[in-house]
């Protein structure tokens, strides 16, 4: 596995070639990882994910939902991605799944909390390492301790994050060492230290020492830690690793928090933003065309268009139903002001749903809590999002970052009037 760089201004685009047990896969720089619950896309099956345009190379399973199967894929001997049915898929296995919430508390200097079905399941760096060589993925997260909520605990215990994460990385090197079934695997170390910057590159530069093949930026899930605490500590960090290896962050997926991380240098995301958009019953149309062409700018204008509808007054029981989640990059299918839309989820798109059906149909289905609406939202949403970020290499490559960090932030400062429909 080997990070290529363009070396275009602004982020590293790229491409991490050599992926996989036969090290013919490669995902484009800056990318994201298909995201997965227990390696089946939300929503989709392998037919209906197919139909999905520009799908990551790399897939993202938990931890969490596969260590409750350890027995299983023990006995199987063949490891996970056979087992879940994608043979050919390049796997990353991280510790905890982004959409699940964790609490907190709960780790000890030899054991990590995880959360499943099951409830807590307690693991140590053995026990870990055990599940693993049954899973064999292509890459996975060491354990490692990142239960530093900002603000709580303070420096002390973003000390202890640190120490307890290199710790249990030392161990799992040995382990991996001695392991013939995950001799092709690669092992990404994970930098803690919450909102601390001496912790944070202190462990940047420990586990920049050790030979890993990536760099997991953890612990800036969420809102807990302010913004540009968050933006000052992954510049920082980002500094202090080496050039050739990935960087993984997790829990950032809204476009405009994904292009202030690119800014600083990190590669690969999660994509569980889709999936959390659709199980809102919403559709992404965030435009990413920073092109002045005016038949390239299709998109952009149908999303201007979309977030100002959202500015209307309509009936109140109406916007009670949104969820306060919502973001100014979708638009609320559930709303009847779409029950005799028959346009496109998004004008210009080439998804499977925008080109066959209709917003009124979408919200149909919705309304009538359809199986169907999660599939074709599920579609819209990935592919949507897949191309977002092949926009972003696209204006890398042609130096105009800048003009597409300043549209996604222009649809961000149209205001929470413009977040839920209604208001």
């Amino acid at each position: 596995m080997k990070v290529k760089l363009c070396g275009a201004g602004g982020g590293r685009l790229g491409t991490l070639a050599g992926l996989g047990r036969s090290g013919a896969a490669a995902l484009a720089l800056p990318g994201c990882l298909l995201y997965t619950r227990t390696g089946s896309a939300p929503h989709l099956t392998r037919d209906t994910l197919q139909a999905v345009g520009g799908v990551p190379a790399v897939a993202q399973l938990s931890l969490s939902a596969l260590a409750e199967l350890h027995e299983v894929l023990e006995e199987y001997k063949e490891g996970a991605a056979k087992f879940v049915g994608m043979p050919d898929a390049v796997l990353y296995c991280s510790l905890h799944d982004p959409v699940t919430p964790c609490p907190s508390g709960y780790n000890t200097n030899k054991t990590v909390s995880l959360w499943g079905n099951s409830g807590r399941m307690e693991m140590t760096a053995s026990k870990f390492m055990d599940i693993q060589r049954a899973i064999q993925p292509d890459w996975f997260q060491c354990i490692s301790d990142g239960d530093t909520i900002s603000g709580e605990g303070g420096r002390k215990r973003a000390k202890k994050s640190v120490d307890r994460s290199l710790s249990f990385l030392d161990v799992c090197l040995q382990l991996l060492e001695k392991s013939p079934e995950l001799q092709g695997s690669v092992m990404f170390g994970a930098i803690e230290g919450g909102d601390i910057l001496e912790e944070r590159l202190r462990s940047a530069r420990e586990t920049a020492k050790r030979p890993v093949g990536g760099f997991l930026l953890d612990g800036f899930q969420g809102c807990a830690m302010a913004k540009e605490t968050k933006l000052k500590l992954i510049a920082s960090v980002t500094a202090e690793l080496p050039e050739d290896k990935p960087r993984i962050i997790h829990g950032v997926g809204k476009p405009d928090e994904v292009l202030e991380c690119i800014e600083r240098g990190v590669d690969i995301f999660e994509s569980f933003f889709p999936f959390q958009v659709t199980e809102r019953g919403c559709a992404l149309v965030f435009s990413y065309d920073c092109h002045p062409d005016p038949e390239a700018a299709v998109l952009k204008q149908n999303g201007a268009q979309d977030l100002e509808k959202n500015g209307a007054e309509e009936d109140q029981d109406e916007i009670s139903k949104a969820d306060p989640e919502m973001t100014p990059f979708e638009i609320f299918l559930k709303d009847k002001r779409y029950q005799d839309d028959f346009g496109p989820l998004l004008e210009g798109c080439t998804c499977y749903c925008c080109q066959r059906h209709t917003r009124a149909y979408v919200h149909h289905l919705l309304v009538t809590n359809e199986l169907l609406a999660g599939v074709l939202l599920m579609m819209h949403n990935f592919q949507h999002y897949f191309s977002f970020f092949s926009a972003i290499r696209n204006a890398l490559r042609d130096n105009k970052l800048d003009q597409l960090k300043k549209l996604v932030f222009r649809q961000v400062l149209q205001g929470p009037a413009n977040v839920k429909p209604g208001q």
